[in-house]
């Protein structure tokens, strides 16, 4: 299957381990906002630390804008294939297309790693 319009790049699958690993951390001991309009002003704002979108979001243009926002701002995101499991990693119990990391609390430094690994996977 193709992938979304909107995803810039492929995500190992540790770099996947890695993003859910930093939401779970970020959710216990920092904070988390999900959902698009949310996560979309906070971006806007420079509120935003790490951005998260899921794959597999219908219609694609729900987060088509949110690659690009986040590169204008210079705000890292990634991407994980599962909507679904992006709303149990922060909590939810059901699917969101997207979260943004407020405060990464304990999950700094697996997100600091995880930034400057994909920042080096763009690059290249």
């Amino acid at each position: 299957m193709a992938k979304p319009m909107y995803v810039r790049f492929e995500m190992p699958k540790d770099l996947v381990d890695k993003t859910y690993q930093s939401i779970e951390l970020a959710k216990e001991s920092g904070k988390v906002r999900k959902g698009t309009n949310e996560v979309t002003k906070l971006v806007e704002r420079g509120e935003a630390q790490f951005v998260v979108m899921a794959e597999d979001v219908q219609p694609e243009e729900i987060l088509a804008h949110m690659p690009l926002l986040c590169e204008e701002k210079g705000v890292p995101y990634a991407y994980v294939p599962s909507k679904q499991e992006l709303g149990v990693a922060v909590g939810l119990g059901k699917a969101t297309a997207s979260i943004a990391i407020l405060d990464p609390g304990k999950a700094k430094p697996v997100l600091d790693d995880l930034s400057g690994k994909l920042r080096a996977m763009k690059k290249a």
